[in-house]
């Protein structure tokens, strides 16, 4: 079963300030991904996030595009069947989550 695949209106910025490649990587990858997003311990591909290193983003997934040096954050609501990316970044240092926190709680997610 495929999610539907939201974006927030700063994950869409996100995503269109990458280059061309960068884009069909991430989109590659996010094809996959919405196919079955849950845990990677339940068989998806998501990989849980927790509260660590001074960012609480509990409840929300990541999914790592090391040779591009990308990350994309993302929560499912899985009421509906959704997945919502909530940033997508570099991989260089943690700012791709202090981000993801901080727009998580401006979104009440």
């Amino acid at each position: 079963m495929n999610w539907t695949l939201k974006y927030l209106p700063e994950a869409q910025k996100d995503f269109e300030k990458l280059a061309g490649s960068q884009k069909l990587l991430i989109m590659k990858a996010l094809a996959k991904v919405v196919q079955n997003p849950v845990s990677i311990y339940e068989g998806g591909y998501g990989k849980p996030l927790g509260n660590k290193g001074g960012t609480d983003l509990s409840g929300l997934f990541k999914i790592k595009l090391k040779n591009a040096g990308l990350r994309v954050v993302y929560k499912l609501i899985q009421t509906e069947t959704e997945m919502l990316v909530i940033v997508i970044g570099a991989r260089a240092d943690d700012e791709v989550y202090r981000i993801a926190e901080k727009r998580a709680h401006k979104n009440q997610l």
